[in-house]
């Protein structure tokens, strides 16, 4: 996100870093007072009771979350089910780096983007260790039913295997929609979140695996070998955030933030498809996924971006996210007002 962190969330790391008693080294797992606010928050945002001694670890981000918990379980030739498209560091940053064995599961339209869990054969079930999901996604910005959560945590029982939910999204929703946790249908996986899409705090680096103790327990030894925890005024200041929840509905703090995005998406979708270029209106996160303009569905995404890029419009391609994305880009809506209208604008000059 590219809006300023609340007001209240950087007082208070101005007040707590002042506190000689927040700079000394942390707990590599966490604060007790943090895991206690982020056991506390999933209580109030989904009605989910968690035990923070043992179901919640603080993590540096939650894309160390996603790394780390590869580290604690994967060895070489383990069969990791990674969705495609999807946020790379699944398969690059997790699964390759153990020497796992990554399973594509294709993401596609005609499925909302969600996997066909019925189409993974029974032997890749069998020998899976690991799945990874992503809801709200990126970089399609599709949503999971509870129901679809239901379905996949059934298989997860049935061929025993861990389910990493990445929910950096869950906050990023429009309109009235309230995303899910996987929590909320049985803890017997993890789910991580962070501060950096919720509170815009990307560069302080803040976030918390939750869930199942045993699965907790095998990433905070990997934790306390690679890492000397996080900052403890920072970690006050997320907290600090999350107790201004009350119920699910989002605080006040999100709300103003979250309607600049949503102005910000209702002008590029509607722009898009006013100069024919057919784009749906995602439900949450940050991004517009849409597939290639029919004029130029001839060319790889990539070709696309090249034309895009002669009238000074940057995008992602979609194979940016596994070879499952092309076809499609992603735009990002990290840009005020009116730079978006200016691309819309030079977009045209290429349509037309």
């Amino acid at each position: 996100p590219d809006l300023t962190t609340p007001d209240i969330i950087v007082q208070e790391m101005i007040d707590e870093v002042k506190n000689p008693s927040n700079q000394n080294y942390p707990s590599s797992m966490g604060e007790d007072f943090f895991r206690e606010g982020v056991a506390r928050w999933n209580k109030v945002r989904y009605g989910v009771d968690l035990d923070p001694k043992t179901e919640v670890s603080h993590v540096i981000g939650g894309k160390e979350g996603v790394s780390d918990i590869a580290r604690a379980y994967i060895n070489p030739g383990d069969m990791v089910l990674c969705p495609d498209p999807g946020y790379p560091v699944y398969i690059n940053g997790a699964t390759n780096l153990c020497d796992g064995h990554p399973y594509i599961m294709p993401l596609k339209k005609e499925n909302n983007f969600l996997p066909d869990l019925e189409a993974i054969e029974g032997n890749i079930l069998k020998k899976a260790k690991m799945m990874y999901l992503n809801y709200p996604n990126n970089p399609t910005g599709a949503t999971a039913p509870i129901e679809f959560l239901k379905e996949a945590s059934d298989y997860a029982e049935d061929y025993n295997f861990i389910i990493v939910y990445d929910n950096p999204y869950s906050e990023f929703t429009f309109e009235d929609y309230i995303a899910p946790s996987i929590l909320q249908v049985n803890n017997n996986h993890i789910e991580i979140n962070s501060a950096s899409k919720m509170f815009n705090m990307t560069g302080f680096r803040c976030g918390w695996v939750a869930g199942n103790a045993e699965i907790i327990s095998g990433l905070r030894k990997v934790k306390s070998q690679v890492d000397s925890g996080g900052s403890i005024f920072i970690q006050k200041a997320v907290i600090k955030g999350l107790n201004e929840y009350n119920s699910s509905e989002k605080p006040d703090i999100l709300i103003k933030n979250l309607e600049t995005y949503e102005n910000r998406r209702n002008i590029l979708v509607q722009g898009l498809n006013k100069l024919g270029w057919k784009t749906d209106l995602p439900k949450a996160t940050f991004y517009v996924w849409t597939q290639i303009p029919e004029k130029f569905c001839d060319l790889s995404c990539f070709d696309f971006i090249k034309k895009l890029l002669d009238v000074g419009v940057i995008i992602t391609p979609g194979t940016g996210f596994g070879k499952n994305g092309e076809g499609f880009v992603r735009f990002t809506l990290t840009q005020p007002e009116e730079r978006i209208r200016e691309a819309l604008e030079r977009i045209e000059k290429l349509l037309n």
